[in-house]
């Protein structure tokens, strides 16, 4: 158990779910890989001082979330192939655990292509309890968003018949954009003052919109959704509209880890690579409206 995990339990023995979480972090941080074998119940129940009995709670919750082969009484297990451990998850449910997770780093980066960062703001709503509650420690937190530029013609959310000079749709957008990214940034750059930390929150403009969603944590891991576009009806200032639109909380979302094997380690590589790209040459200075 590490150090800063000790001292937030203090001489309390850790439950079975803060064992689990431990050795979960060691999973996907790539301590223990694919195939690994972990160590025996009894070294275990010693490094984290419990009962046997807390280690197979523990070693048994790691199982049904797929990321152990069976746990047994007999030889230890292993840690389950990336093909076997997860599936894709809708955004709404799988993108808060993965931004919690990249929270336990020292040094918490987050890198973000999106249409509002409506899930992102939400998202970051749990670790920043954390740590004002003290259960998370991180040493300085970046944040990079790139989003759809103000007055860009979208090609989503908009009417799906154009009728000239409605600008209905685009006002909800743009104010839904920017009260997400007020409240992104109020939410984490008040850790400064609440907690001295070191944060760092910068926003850039796209001159396209997003075909997808994309969520890098810290280098090591992407999390991606396409934006599936559909034809619906909204009530937008008093009337009944047609619009074509996307849901980005009901996207699936596809999980790349660097630790994974050689494709992921390629598509979380590419995928940095792409954001820096954009964020570098065609992305602009974005400021927020009041």
């Amino acid at each position: 158990m590490t150090p800063e995990r000790r001292a937030v339990n203090g001489n309390r023995k850790p439950s079975p779910d803060e064992v689990a979480d431990d050795l979960r972090t060691r999973i996907r941080t790539g301590v223990l890989k694919s195939g690994d074998q972990l160590p025996t119940q009894a070294v275990l129940a010693e490094e984290f001082g419990v009962e046997r009995g807390v280690i197979r709670l523990a070693l048994q919750r790691l199982q049904g979330d797929g990321l152990l082969t069976a746990v047994t009484r007999g030889a230890p297990p292993r840690v389950a192939s990336p093909a076997s451990s997860e599936a894709p998850i809708q955004t709404a449910a799988g993108l808060g655990p993965r931004i919690l997770g990249a929270f336990e780093s020292d040094d918490v980066r987050i890198d973000a292509i999106c249409l509002t960062a409506e899930s992102l703001t939400l998202a970051l709503a749990e670790p920043l309890q954390h740590i004002r509650a003290g259960w998370l420690s991180p040493s300085s937190v970046k944040v990079r968003v790139m989003l759809p530029a103000r007055d860009l013609e979208l090609a989503f959310p908009r009417r799906a018949e154009p009728k000239k000079g409605d600008q209905g749709v685009h006002k909800r957008w743009l104010a839904l954009r920017n009260s997400q990214g007020h409240v992104l940034k109020h939410n984490l750059e008040a850790l400064r003052s609440t907690r001295d930390l070191d944060v760092e929150v910068t926003m850039r403009a796209l001159p396209f919109t997003p075909p997808v969603k994309l969520y890098l944590l810290n280098g090591t891991e992407a999390l991606f959704a396409y934006y599936t576009v559909e034809k619906r009806e909204e009530v937008i200032e008093g009337s009944p509209t047609e619009l074509f639109d996307v849901l980005g909380s009901d996207s699936t979302l596809f999980r790349f880890e660097a630790t994974a094997g050689v494709r992921d380690q390629l598509f979380v590589a590419q995928s940095v690579a792409w954001f820096e790209s954009l964020w570098n040459t065609i992305a602009t200075e974005l400021v927020l409206g009041t």
